[in-house]
């Protein structure tokens, strides 16, 4: 098969498994060239990279929510000894079989929810958790499930955000007729859809900034660095950092 005859098979298979959402380059054939996002997630990639380890060799990645495959395939493309990405919609899956077979990458990828994560057994050194929050009925479960049973070390997390970029700073404790805390820009925000948004009806909650932080060191996960807008580099700590931790009744309420 010559040269052009290859690349025309690729961009056919490759678009026999369309839609994509992950703009990946299969040595020359775009998988999604028309993004409304642009060359996306490259353009993401590119902001917050140099925030990940450069050399993986040796250590384990999970993938949640890995869509087309683009993060699993550049973590292999890091050195990862073994690589797993999960998803829960068999044609993103099919799609990213595809790509890492068509960029030559050897990675698991299995049928899983967030929900799910429990069933692997096994704890991963690096976890990344990029733009699934908010397709989520119940993110903070999502996030203790993470914890509890995958999350070896490093965790990275993105979420679309709208409202405020302020945060305020959390109190331990406030009185029951304070009600201006509520009225505060930088106050956490979990906002819901209950319809559609971005005609999407998988888009169930939108946090802004402050919730997003206030809900990854509820779950455990301290943040060490905010290398891009909607990306955090979080490792893993055995108890949540937040003032929550020193109520352990609080749990007979929730």
């Amino acid at each position: 098969m010559t040269e052009d005859a290859a690349a025309e098979d690729l961009r056919r298979r490759a678009a026999s498994l369309g839609p994509w959402f992950h703009n990946i380059d299969l040595g020359g054939v775009a998988t999604a060239p028309g993004h409304f996002l642009g060359d996306y997630p490259t353009v993401k990639w590119r902001q917050f990279a140099h925030a990940i380890p450069a050399d993986l060799t040796g250590k384990s990645v999970l993938d949640i929510g890995c869509n087309g495959g683009f993060y699993s395939i550049e973590m292999k493309r890091r050195g990862a000894a073994r690589v797993l990405g999960i998803d829960s919609d068999e044609d993103y899956l099919a799609q990213a079989r595809f790509a890492a077979e068509a960029t030559g990458q050897e990675i698991e990828f299995r049928a899983l929810s967030v929900y799910d994560v429990g069933s692997i057994g096994e704890r991963f050194d690096l976890v990344l958790f990029m733009g699934v929050l908010y397709h989520l009925r119940h993110p903070l479960l999502a996030l203790d499930l993470i914890h509890e049973h995958v999350a070896g070390d490093l965790l990275v997390f993105q979420s679309m955000q709208r409202g405020s970029r302020q945060v305020a700073p959390a109190a331990a404790d406030y009185d029951f007729w304070d009600t201006a805390p509520f009225d505060d820009p930088g106050w956490p925000r979990l906002h819901f859809i209950e319809h559609r948004y971005s005609r999407d009806e998988t888009n169930w909650w939108v946090p802004n900034r402050a919730c997003v932080e206030a809900m990854l060191r509820s779950a455990g996960f301290a943040i060490e660095a905010h290398p891009e807008e909607e990306v955090y580099l979080c490792r893993r700590v055995e108890a949540p950092p937040g003032p929550g931790a020193a109520y352990p009744a609080r749990g007979r309420h929730a």
